[in-house]
């Protein structure tokens, strides 16, 4: 199936680009036509290995995968593109495989969707997830600050600057997707302040969208594996079990 664009947008806007990676081209065709209807312009493949060239050598705005995929699956995929990109992807998997769940957040996605699921939920996991990415804006409407959107947040060795998406620890820049950022931003906003899961997926997903622990669980994890490559010895996020996690600065 070959790649496909959506008509530009009227009204001067930026057309933002949806990747869509499956083997079932019944699937493709499908999201295909309800993305473009949303005004999106869509790319797809039904090869990671052709989709890997082409998310790295040119980004859409977001890929979704599946993870059932002949040559190179899903999580393959993802493994590979994390080690070049922090795109944001949403992955989705079978209802019944709560472990595949669990390793791509693990591996950075930034969210999940189960099959079967409803093209309304995805459209809506992507409005979210753009607007998340999308960057700041200086001539947008000074009065309102999405989130991600402040000055830069010093703490400790830690410096973030959500303008930029830029994260780094004693001066050694640190990569993060979307989601990671988020959770560490409202971490670190007070340090020692105990923040419940629940708090910070409302920091990650603000739009109302359901996710469960396991969820920030992963993103923690991984926060910290990228954090102790760049500091073997950092341990700023600590559990509070029962409670939550909390950033220290000290």
């Amino acid at each position: 199936m070959a790649e496909t664009e959506a008509a530009p947008p009227t009204g001067g806007e930026p057309q933002r680009s949806i990747a869509l990676v499956d083997d079932d081209r019944n699937i493709l065709t499908t999201l295909s036509i309800a993305l473009q209807a949303e005004g999106y312009a869509t790319r797809v493949y039904s090869d990671g290995e052709r989709a890997l060239k082409a998310l790295v050598d040119n980004p859409p705005d977001l890929a979704v995968f599946d993870i059932k995929m002949p040559r190179m699956d899903g999580m393959e995929l993802l493994r590979r593109l994390r080690e070049r990109s922090n795109l944001p992807v949403i992955f989705l998997t079978s209802k019944d495989e709560e472990q595949d769940e669990a390793a791509g957040l693990a591996m950075g996605a930034d969210d999940y969707i189960s099959k079967p699921f409803s093209q309304q939920l995805l459209l809506a996991r992507i409005r979210a997830i753009l607007r998340r990415a999308a960057p700041r804006d200086a001539e947008s409407d000074p009065g309102v600050q999405a989130p991600g959107e402040g000055p830069v947040l010093e703490r400790g060795r830690l410096t973030m600057d959500p303008a930029r998406h830029q994260v780094t620890w004693s001066g050694r820049p640190v990569s993060l997707t979307v989601t990671e950022f988020l959770i560490l931003e409202a971490l670190a906003q007070r340090p020692g302040v105990i923040k419940s899961r629940n708090q910070l997926m409302d920091a990650a997903y603000p739009d109302d969208i359901f996710v469960d622990d396991r969820t920030v669980d992963s993103h923690i994890k991984r926060l910290r594996r990228k954090f102790r490559a760049a500091d073997p010895d950092f341990d700023a996020i600590a559990t509070l079990y029962g409670a939550g996690y909390s950033f220290s600065d000290g």
